[in-house]
């Protein structure tokens, strides 16, 4: 694609950024057939190519509209047009360039500022949102029906092992997960403490940056990087093995600390030293497979059918793909067919809460598409990603869904 970008953005990282990833596109529309929002819509500006053009007439000069930013604001960011792209077209990258520009240059209305405030105030701090949990779980019976199924039960959180291994890891705590499933932070500790690992906490670490930097707040998402990796940092320098996360849309974060910081002279190294160690908590377990083949085989528990809902975040973000399904399958549970698995499920961060109608369309379709196996539970690998599911589930029959790494905590137990 040739390119003629602005004075404005022309000699600046984000715009030779930008360029460069530009010229990867090759017009081939492979793209169109994998994404969600031209899926459903059927409209050319609401695919990856379509918003692309967008992006590269702004860049050049072109007025930007509410139209530009509505078609922006339509992506999920799953990533799912970077599977598909022949060229290596890095359009996760690129929509974030652009959507920071249209932030500066498009007025949003009052109640979307307010919307997106909220969201950037109570998501990303633990205690503030534990105590809006708590209330709405108190008047659940109260709420809408659409609210009050976004409102998940409390779960047991179990022992978490004390560190006694010389093999140490740390894990991210996030912020919205410890205060909805602490569960699976606990379970994982478990798990790892099983296969000869200590599992340990920052205390001051919490939310990975992804909410801030999905609301197009890049001042505040390096706010959030910066201090994790000053909390992660003394553990780094002691020796800590690998950095867990369980939630693969914070770790698509993680892993990307080092691009994200790449031009802040005081944290480009540790960022890039972060992204290094960063680990799905699969690929952890993958690794162990062997200990783990060892301490399944003392089990005997009968199948279960299990659907697994593989999140945006794990397959294309971070381009991990079957070792979960691996896991479970070496676990004993028999894995059913899931079709269309490589499409969103709509939840994609706070997509759900801004672009309702589309979110919804998605999730009834990936609810159809899990369920489609008559399966006895659901699991996945992202929190989000569950609560979005779990509020989409037919109340009459519901299944349970539970993240990955519970199911393998309970037949180690």
């Amino acid at each position: 694609m040739q390119t003629n970008l602005a004075d404005f953005i022309k000699d600046t990282p984000e715009g030779i950024e930008a360029e460069s990833i530009l010229r990867k596109c090759v017009h081939c529309g492979f793209c169109l057939a994998t994404c969600p929002t031209y899926n459903l819509l059927g409209d050319e500006l609401d695919s990856p190519r379509g918003r692309i053009y967008l992006m590269k007439q702004m860049l050049e000069g072109a007025p930007v509209t509410e139209k530009t930013m509505l078609h922006l604001d339509r992506c999920l960011t799953c990533r799912a047009c970077e599977t598909t792209c022949p060229s290596g077209v890095q359009y996760g990258r690129l929509v974030d360039i652009g959507r920071e520009i249209v932030e500066q240059k498009v007025e949003r209305s009052a109640i979307d500022k307010l919307k997106r405030a909220v969201l950037k105030k109570a998501l990303p701090q633990t205690g503030l949102f534990k105590v809006g949990l708590a209330v709405g779980r108190a008047v659940k019976p109260l709420l809408p029906d659409a609210l009050g199924k976004k409102i998940t039960a409390k779960r047991d959180v179990g022992v978490w092992p004390a560190p006694c291994h010389a093999r140490q890891m740390l894990v991210l705590q996030g912020c919205v997960q410890p205060a909805m499933a602490p569960s699976i932070n606990a379970a994982t500790a478990r798990v790892l403490d099983k296969l000869g690992i200590s599992l340990i906490v920052a205390p001051s670490a919490g939310c990975c940056g992804a909410i801030p930097h999905h609301l197009n707040d890049v001042h505040e998402a390096h706010v959030f990087i910066k201090r994790n990796i000053d909390a992660w940092w003394p553990f780094v320098e002691a020796g800590a093995e690998a950095i867990v996360v369980t939630a693969s849309g914070c770790g698509t974060t993680v892993a990307e600390y080092g691009y994200l910081l790449r031009n802040d002279a005081h944290y480009a190294e540790k960022a890039k030293r972060i992204s290094a160690l960063y680990r799905d908590v699969s690929e952890i377990i993958a690794k162990e497979k062997n200990a783990l083949a060892k301490l399944l085989a003392v089990q005997n528990k009968s199948k279960q059918k299990l659907a697994f809902h593989s999140p945006c975040s794990l397959q294309h973000g971070l381009k991990i793909k079957g070792v979960v399904e691996e896991i479970l399958s070496a676990a004993g549970y028999e894995l059913t067919n899931v079709p269309d698995g490589h499409l969103c499920c709509g939840s994609a961060g706070t997509y759900s809460l801004l672009q309702s109608e589309l979110s919804q369309q998605l999730l009834a379709n990936k609810v159809a598409a899990l369920e489609s196996g008559a399966p006895q539970m659901i699991a996945t690998a992202n929190i989000g990603c569950l609560a979005h599911i779990e509020s989409g589930l037919d109340d009459s029959s519901k299944l349970p869904i539970r993240h990955w790494i519970e199911l393998v905590d309970e037949r180690l137990t």
